[in-house]
């Protein structure tokens, strides 16, 4: 699937949900989205903030804050508190299911995907009996010295 059809497909998403929940559709929120799905990995507000104001849509810190609760509750950002670091987020639509390492000196986050996880989850379900709905994985980690 094309990076195209899945920002259109989450556009859909946010529509639907704006208007499920009572919302206003108006053209920040979109942009935000926009915004998101075509620049980011991790990214923070505050980046995200700077970025659009030195863009053609400006939004104000209030309408980036609010939206952003709004496309993490309708499952499109997903929200990392790595460690003590400022809260960092990524888009979460149709992207394939990976992991973290965040290296503590610098804040870097490496993504990883490890089919073994998949085997494990399999594992604890069938062992106790649950549905995993999903999980999280972040291993922290410092370079290695040179010596």
């Amino acid at each position: 699937m094309s990076s195209d059809e899945i920002l259109n497909q989450a556009q859909e998403i946010f529509e639907v949900y704006l208007e499920q929940n009572g919302h206003r559709k108006t053209p920040e929120r979109f942009a935000i989205l926009h915004e998101i799905y075509t620049n980011y990995g991790h990214f923070d507000v505050e980046t995200l903030f700077s970025h659009m104001q030195s863009g053609e849509c400006r939004v104000s810190r209030a309408t980036l804050y609010n939206t952003m609760e709004l496309l993490i509750d309708c499952n499109l950002v997903r929200k990392h508190q790595f460690g003590d670091n400022i809260a960092q987020y990524e888009k979460c639509h149709r992207v394939g299911q990976h992991d973290h390492v965040i290296i503590a000196d610098s804040g870097e986050v490496l993504e990883f995907c490890d089919p073994r996880i998949q085997q494990i989850k399999a594992t604890l379900e069938e062992l106790f009996d649950i549905e995993i709905l999903h999980h999280s994985l972040n291993i922290y980690a410092r370079k290695r010295k040179n010596k």
